[in-house]
């Protein structure tokens, strides 16, 4: 164990390594075979099963009033996080402070259920649909049991190793390497940052975990304990695009050039985007997201970063979700890196890709230029995410364009998402907005007075609102 890692009260007193608790005995031996000679893969395969211990075991050290860092969807550790629920309901752990973003279905299952929120005080950089489930649960009962930090994705891990004490970080790796180290896999994201300043770090070693390059590998000698556990990677497929998203997707990939670097959030829209660009030639990758939408284009020679600025040939990616054929096709895959999103999602290393294009996705945007992309009718949805880091990256970029893009209406038409004022904070300044896109066209706001702009989003709305809109626009002396 690494010294000086841990806070005296957040601990037990002793914190020897129990007896191995091993899953599969032929893990880390050339043969299982009886009677055949059994010898270690690697030279720190010792450290290896002296490490290895049950899920129990392994959070067994952790005390009351611990800051426990999760990793962030994908990788977040099953069985980890079903051995620490159990702790928190056998009553022998209080306060616990739960730091993460994206939770995924086994965090809803286990440590995120109303009877341990006396226990457990989930607090997410970003809101999933299973923390909006979990957070109207509490309202349904008059509690606020979600409590949400802001953070652009940038900062993440900044925030979560300065301003929040790591005690423990739990998360998913793939299986050890002959030289001693584990993947972070799909997720390097805050995590690659996180694991290094944690004051003890627990592993759950999973084989369906993709072995990715880049900054995204962790050496046995910086682990506390290990436990292994064989079971699916959390899945999100790709639904088939709206006849809006396929308008949008037409205007947008016609203004993509050739050879320029890609970053596509998550959605409808930018999954519709790339399925247009097939015809591209040499397209980049410098993406906050890794998604199979993706493969699909590398597979067709299309993504190939050959004319990249940074890290030509690399297909850079800080987080990946898909599907199973996606994991595999990551898997010892030289061209697919993954690097913290403190670098990733860093403006300044995001423009010095020449012909950066962005593109993401709104709740809604006001006649002045404002977008609103994580709150929805007052309450948070989600989170600014890395929209704002790529949106100031891209225009900062040689030849780099920013896209928000956006149905013109909601609830089966019932609702305008082009707003005379924003019913939610400002994820994106009026000053960053580059493109916004509707069914109904596109708009660069760069350069426009403020009339310009009202004028030119009234026209991204749809036609039976764009009379009350203008109606508003003077009321409110924007025109």
């Amino acid at each position: 164990m690494r010294a000086g890692r841990f806070r005296p009260y957040c601990f037990a007193e002793s914190t020897d390594i129990p007896d191995v608790y091993r899953l599969d005995p032929s893990v880390g031996a050339t043969s299982s075979h009886p009677g055949e000679e059994v010898r270690p893969v690697s030279f720190y395969d010792d450290d290896y099963r002296r490490k290895l211990v049950t899920p129990a075991e392994a959070v067994s050290p952790i005390r009351s009033g611990c800051n426990v860092i999760l990793s962030m969807g994908v990788s977040q550790p099953p069985a980890l996080m079903r051995a620490v629920a159990d702790r928190a309901r056998s009553g022998s752990l209080e306060n616990i402070k739960l730091y993460y973003m994206h939770a995924n279905e086994a965090a809803l299952q286990t440590l995120l259920v109303p009877e341990l929120m006396e226990v457990v005080r989930p607090c997410p950089l970003f809101m999933s649909a299973h923390d909006r489930s979990l957070a109207q649960k509490g309202y349904a009962v008059g509690q606020h049991w979600v409590h949400y930090v802001p953070s652009l994705f940038h900062q993440a891990a900044r925030l979560l190793t300065e301003h929040i004490t790591p005690d423990v970080f739990m998360l998913t790796v793939s299986p050890m390497d002959k030289a001693g180290f584990f993947s972070l896999g799909t997720n390097s994201d805050y995590g690659a940052t996180v694991v290094r300043h944690a004051r003890r770090v627990i592993v759950e070693v999973n084989p369906q975990m993709p072995r990715v390059f880049g900054e995204s590998l962790l050496h046995i000698s910086d682990v506390d304990a290990v436990v292994e556990h064989d079971a699916p990677l959390m899945e999100v497929h790709q639904k088939e695009g709206t006849e809006e998203d396929v308008i949008i997707a037409r205007i947008i990939a016609e203004q993509i050039p050739d050879g320029a670097t890609l970053q596509m959030g998550i959605g409808g829209v930018p999954n519709t985007v790339m399925e247009y660009l097939s015809n591209h030639s040499d397209l980049g990758l410098h993406s906050e997201l890794f998604s199979p939408a993706m493969v699909t284009l590398i597979k067709k020679g299309v993504l190939n970063g050959r004319r990249k600025s940074v890290l030509p040939y690399k297909h850079v990616f800080t987080l990946a979700l898909g599907n199973k054929e996606m994991y595999e096709f990551m898997d010892n895959n030289p061209s697919i890196v993954g690097y913290p999103v403190g670098w990733v999602n860093n403006p300044s290393v995001i423009r010095k890709n020449d012909g950066m294009i962005s593109v993401n996705s709104a709740i809604e945007v006001d006649l002045t230029g404002q977008i609103n992309s994580e709150s929805l009718g007052g309450r948070e949805f989600s989170g600014p995410g890395g929209q704002l880091d790529f949106i100031r990256g891209a225009y900062a970029s040689k030849g780099g364009k920013s896209f928000v893009a956006l149905h013109s209406t909601a609830k089966g038409g019932a609702i305008s998402r082009i707003v005379c004022q924003l019913n939610g904070p400002v994820t994106d300044p009026r000053m960053d907005s580059h493109h916004v896109v509707t069914e109904f066209g596109c708009v660069c706001l760069k350069g426009m007075t403020i009339g310009e702009r009202v004028r030119g989003l009234v026209k991204l709305a749809h036609p039976r609102f764009r009379d009350s809109l203008l109606e508003e626009a003077r009321a409110t002396g924007l025109l």
